[in-house]
């Protein structure tokens, strides 16, 4: 059983996200958001964070993590918290022993929609299509399913050229 995680990293929420290959296709295992108070100093939020994703990794134990790529925003401060919060989730993956993927904002996009500068919004319908799960939810989660059908899509492209004999 192969499974895939997606985070997307905040400090406040982090939405995560979770496929599962059956016969061969990718289906929706889990999604959800771990959200802190916003009043806890940022040690606390953090060590939260670490709580919930690590219950999230030793319940599904993901063959692959994939992690939103770092954008660089106008608030430097948002940007470094951001830092911390996706260092705490390759750690996890490390520490798992998952495969550890990267995938930018844009590229993201560009999978589930066809354009890198699709609305958050687009994006959750169509993640929200594809896997045939009612609207609305939380956009964290839906981001962090999109990171998963991403590399759920890299993947299958992957074994397609293996299999017509291309050379990765």
């Amino acid at each position: 059983m192969a499974v895939i995680l997606g985070v997307d990293p905040g400090s406040r929420r982090t939405g995560f996200g979770l496929l599962e290959e059956k016969h061969g296709d990718w289906v929706h295992l889990d999604h959800g958001v771990i959200e802190v108070p916003a009043q806890a100093d940022f040690a606390h939020r953090l060590h939260l964070i670490y709580q919930g994703l690590r219950e999230v990794f030793l319940r599904y134990q993901p063959r692959a993590t994939v992690v939103e790529k770092i954008f660089l925003g106008k608030n430097a401060d948002s940007a470094f918290k951001l830092g911390h919060m996706r260092g705490l989730a390759l750690q996890l993956a490390w520490a798992q022993q998952s495969e550890i993927f990267e995938y930018a904002p844009r590229s993201v996009k560009k999978v589930i929609t066809g354009s890198g500068a699709a609305d958050k919004e687009q994006v959750q319908r169509l993640v929200c299509h594809i896997l045939r799960l009612p609207q609305p939810m939380s956009q964290d989660a839906s981001d962090a399913l999109a990171l998963a059908l991403s590399h759920s899509r890299w993947v299958e492209n992957g074994q397609r050229l293996k299999a017509m004999g291309v050379d990765l």
